[in-house]
């Protein structure tokens, strides 16, 4: 069952990414994150809510948002924290950079995550699992040839490495993920609502410094639909995503693989819609990131 709710958490992920991509085109980073994780929260609100005056219904229909200690607070703090400068990094970059290459390097999460699982949670792999995940690294490094062509110097553009390390945050999120769902023994709505909660307050420093001060940078942000939308589909993923995670047998470098099958919709679609170079080219790592995900799977 978890493989499919992480099948669920994919498509809400790569819907998601496309989202994202014009909703920073031309656009403030910042409030536009700021707008993102706020329509999350608002949507999580009503839960909360009724947690306080009807925690027994909502018990019943398994959304209630229990009491934590402080420590825990702090836990989560420690996760909004980590995502708060992978999501800003992330979404610089994608501002600069196209979709079909940001899509792909961001699929190196599951490495990251692969070796964490191996170290942290002692998770085994077998040899097929060891294939496709290099198989993905090989094909992330086809499109790094590809997207010198569109002038990206994989060595010298600053976005590059930007969302290399946006990447790397996001992985060790995903292991810090599973501590927090089933060691601190969270609930997904819990973990979400606070979570949103601490990384508003985190963006809302920001702002208050890059972006509330300065007139012309107000002047110069776009509303779109897609902001909000953005914000309802992460939290629609990750309430997949940590559902799954909270099976005891799920392993979380699978788990973070199949995520990745998330770009399938990012790279042919996000191509289509945003007019990119070299679509047909990339279709040929696309196919090898696939693939290595198929091996992890089948194993």
């Amino acid at each position: 069952m978890w493989m499919y709710l992480g099948l669920l958490a994919a498509l809400f992920l790569g819907l998601h990414n496309l989202c994202k991509k014009h909703a920073v085109q031309g656009n403030e980073v910042f409030p536009v994150l700021l707008g993102t994780i706020s329509s999350g929260f608002l949507l999580i609100l009503p839960l909360y809510i009724g947690s306080l005056y009807n925690p027994e219904y909502m018990d019943k229909i398994h959304f209630l948002i229990t009491d934590i200690p402080w420590k825990t607070h702090g836990f989560i703090f420690i996760k909004s924290a980590i995502m708060a400068a992978s999501w800003v990094l992330a979404y610089q970059a994608l501002k600069h950079l196209p979709i079909t290459i940001v899509t792909p390097i961001r699929s190196e999460g599951p490495f990251f995550t692969f070796i964490g699982a191996i170290i942290i949670y002692q998770e085994r792999p077998n040899f097929l699992q060891w294939i496709g995940f290099f198989l993905i690294i090989f094909s992330v490094l086809l499109y790094s040839k590809i997207g010198k062509k569109e002038g990206i110097n994989f060595k010298r553009n600053k976005w590059i490495f930007a969302i290399i390390a946006a990447t790397f945050l996001g992985a060790s999120s995903g292991l810090y993920d599973k501590f927090l769902i089933q060691t601190v023994s969270l609930n997904p709505q819990t973990l979400q609502f606070w979570f949103s909660w601490y990384t508003m307050l985190i963006l809302l420093v920001i702002l208050s410094i890059t972006w509330f001060p300065f007139k012309e940078k107000r002047a110069s942000f776009k509303w779109r639909w897609t902001i909000p939308s953005v914000g309802v589909l992460l939290v629609l993923a990750d309430y997949f995503y940590f559902k799954a995670l909270q099976d005891p047998e799920a392993l979380i470098m699978l788990l973070s693989a199949i995520k990745r099958s998330q770009i399938l919709i990012a790279v042919v679609v996000g191509g289509l819609l945003f007019k990119e170079k070299n679509k047909r080219k990339k279709l040929v790592p696309l196919f090898g990131i696939m693939l290595g995900v198929f091996l992890i799977l089948f194993s």
